[in-house]
């Protein structure tokens, strides 16, 4: 047997009747809040280095896997098998250049293929957010990584966002900082807010938003980028 095997019976036992009262108790509701600590400190020993620790938090991010995916079988929505057989197909479907025919040279030749694979997929996910202009993103995300993939958004279409975000602004930055500054800066407007009792987190989500909001009124709705 398998060590994922042995896994899944575990947490199998665990759910059981005369299991743990704890896991017997648990939801996917109730698990989000674990899967996101987990996920922090697995990104925490990638961002040390720290090898022999990221063995061991891949395993706590792969139990919440395994978790979500016993819940969902005793529902008798799908198993673990599904989740794996699923995005083994999808992996084998957006690759056609490893799994079929052609051969692309570059990443950005893989990024621009496999973004136009998933146009063509059926989408599975929640309507979009604000808009159709922009596609829909985890609603989750943290607010850094919120604006920048709205950003991104932005740039990969050629969005109009002029008056909107001060594209002059954000050139001159580029061009002046590197990681250790934006690093300093970012530390101390949070800690700036902090000191003044603002939420950044929330504050730069509700930006974002409002440029996504912005620059979709400039753009007819034709569907999402």
């Amino acid at each position: 047997m398998s060590a994922i095997e042995d896994l899944q019976r575990t947490m199998a036992r665990l759910r059981a009747p005369d299991g743990c009262p704890w896991d017997q108790e648990q939801t996917h509701a109730t698990l989000v809040r674990c899967l996101i600590d987990e996920v922090s400190e697995l990104i925490d020993t990638i961002d040390r280095g720290d090898t022999p620790h990221m063995r061991e938090e891949l395993g706590d991010v792969l139990i919440q896997v395994v978790f979500h995916a016993r819940i969902a079988e005793e529902k008798g929505h799908f198993n673990f098998e599904d989740v794996a057989r699923e995005i083994n197909d999808k992996l084998v479907r957006r690759h056609p250049h490893v799994f079929g025919t052609g051969k692309l040279d570059t990443s950005d030749q893989v990024i621009a293929q496999w973004d136009a694979i998933k146009a063509t997929e059926k989408k599975n996910g929640p309507a979009g957010c604000a808009s159709t202009v922009f596609k829909a993103l985890p609603p989750r995300l943290p607010a850094l990584m919120f604006a920048e993939a709205v950003w991104k958004q932005i740039e990969k279409k050629a969005l109009p966002a002029d008056g909107i975000v001060d594209t002059d602004q954000v050139r001159a930055l580029g061009r002046q900082i590197d990681e250790a500054s934006l690093g300093r800066m970012l530390f101390e407007l949070t800690a700036a807010a902090r000191e003044k009792g603002l939420d950044p987190e929330g504050a730069l989500r509700l930006h974002t938003e409002k440029v996504m909001s912005a620059v979709a009124n400039k753009v007819a709705p034709t569907g999402t980028v």
